[in-house]
């Protein structure tokens, strides 16, 4: 039952990642970066301190007692994954969100759920185990859901702009970037995995499922320090740093509002997958496989429910909605393979 609670909880925070895009809609007069550094703000550094403060019993003790090296990894791993968010944004200038998508989540989600298991030496332990067959097929079947939401999604961007002027596409310059950010992405997973010493530590204080938050305190403070020093350079280099005072039409309450608000539901995803993650079971890294595919068909329910497909074409549905068949196929084997060895 614990591993049904913990997928549960995954759906709830892969709800928050899908919908955190939402109220950048209603931004305006405002640069991207100034929005962006805001959100971040409130995700990366404001609620992790807040709520581990109110979820951690006796925080400052726990902090004296966690290993320097674990909270040193998970800082680094954090700053690296920052990095990668960055090249997902600059992706999507040459080869649009759908491709991005597809490309980057897709890594991330299979390198991100390989990599703890393998670097601490447990895949043997794993491929022998009953549920190993239902396992590799979740992982699998989700990296070939991740892509065919990616090609239905580059489908609708050609479809949505037939006739029309597209926007310049650059597979040299984007695969790239879309490459770096799937392999840096995926390294938010390993700092987590990193972390977890310290989570262990809080887990003797008493913290019980809501351990994993004081992981956040150092994993999202990293990927925090290198979005800020991107904002930053953009600031510098576009001379926008006025904007945080200033927005047309009287909006600047309604900008923070919403730069609040997708901070909120970002963080929410990762409240979320920690109080999933210890429900897992022997088999927690498969709880990157499972946020990750969760996220992206979730994404694409929520687009649909937006009415963001209703231009398409009868074959870019079709493909979509084989992408969404996949993507359920692959949540269902990992449930299973994660139930029966519970």
């Amino acid at each position: 039952m614990e591993v049904i609670n913990g997928i549960f909880f995954h759906a709830m925070g892969a709800s928050g990642a899908a919908l955190c895009y939402t109220p950048q809609k209603k931004v305006s007069g405002w640069s991207w970066h100034t929005y962006w550094l805001l959100q971040a703000a409130v995700c990366w550094l404001l609620l992790p301190v807040l709520v581990a403060w109110i979820t951690i019993p006796q925080l400052t003790a726990v902090l004296r007692e966690a290993p320097g090296y674990a909270m040193q990894r998970s800082f680094l791993l954090g700053m690296a994954y920052g990095v990668g968010g960055t090249a997902f944004g600059i992706a999507i200038r040459y080869v649009g969100f759908s491709l991005t998508y597809a490309i980057s989540v897709g890594i991330s989600c299979v390198l991100g759920t390989l990599l703890p298991p393998l670097v601490h030496g447990t895949l043997p332990m794993i491929f022998a185990a009953s549920g190993a067959p239902y396992l590799a097929g979740g992982v699998t079947m989700g990296a070939v859901g991740i892509a065919l939401c990616g090609l239905a999604g580059r489908k609708k961007e050609k479809d949505i702009t037939a006739g029309n002027k597209a926007a310049a596409f650059s597979l040299a310059k984007g695969l790239p970037l879309c490459l770096l950010s799937g392999v840096l992405s995926a390294l938010y997973g390993f700092s987590l995995d990193q972390g977890q010493p310290v989570a262990d530590v809080a887990a003797r204080y008493g913290a019980g499922h809501f351990q994993g938050n004081v992981i956040y305190l150092f994993s999202n403070t990293g990927a925090f320090v290198t979005t800020l020093l991107y904002c930053l350079y953009l600031h510098a280099k576009e001379k926008t740093f006025g904007e945080y005072a200033v927005a047309g039409d009287n909006k600047l309450p309604l900008n923070y509002a919403m730069a609040a608000l997708t901070g909120l539901l970002w963080y929410g995803q990762f409240f979320f997958y920690g109080l999933g993650h210890v429900r897992m079971g022997q088999f927690k890294f498969s709880s990157w496989a499972i946020h990750m595919i969760m996220l992206v068909l979730l994404s694409a329910i929520l687009g649909l429910v937006l009415k963001e497909w209703k231009h398409c074409s009868p074959g870019t549905l079709r493909i979509l909605r084989l992408a969404l068949g996949v993507l359920v196929a692959a949540i269902l084997l990992l449930t299973y393979g994660n139930y029966v060895d519970a």
